[in-house]
């Protein structure tokens, strides 16, 4: 007899745990974007950087930026060994910068390598300015590398910022 209650109690785990890995697929499966959307949701990010930096920057550019974050979100600057992860404190950080004066700036996106739920974008940024802690202009262009990882919302959940 204790062969078969044995058996059973076996039989019955195995049960549970395939029913587990199939709930834990499905429910995966469905928390996936196509590549299109997830294409769609990074030239929409790029799009919300630019418009956060150009000579006729709005607090609701800003804002609008801020809104494609999740509330438990991580922003890394790896060069700099600097994140975010505060929206009070990124809106308040990026309201100081509109003290500078931007003349002209330009993201061009050169490349968007798809993952699951996640992007990683090259893009090229020109843009020629004086920050507001500066007594002179600057000009530069420079590529960087962005991962960006997205919750089931189509929130930024993460950004690793590979600054050239």
């Amino acid at each position: 007899m204790p062969n078969k209650k044995l058996n059973k109690d076996i039989s019955v785990k195995k049960f549970i745990i395939c029913l587990l890995v199939t709930f834990s697929m499905a429910t995966q499966a469905k928390s996936a974007f196509t590549s299109a959307q997830l294409e769609k949701l990074s030239y929409d990010f790029v799009k919300a950087i630019d418009a956060r930096q150009q000579p006729d920057t709005k607090i609701e550019d800003i804002e609008h930026y801020i809104s494609l974050l999740a509330d438990n979100f991580i922003d890394e600057h790896i060069k700099y060994k600097f994140t975010y992860t505060d929206k009070v404190k990124l809106k308040e950080d990026m309201i100081a910068k509109m003290a500078g004066e931007i003349i002209f700036s330009e993201i061009k996106i050169d490349e968007i390598i798809i993952g699951r739920n996640a992007t990683f974008i090259k893009m090229t940024e020109t843009i020629k300015g004086k920050p507001s802690h500066l007594n002179k202009v600057v000009e530069y262009t420079k590529t960087n590398v962005l991962s960006v990882e997205f919750n089931d919302k189509g929130l930024i959940t993460h950004i690793r910022r590979h600054h050239g």
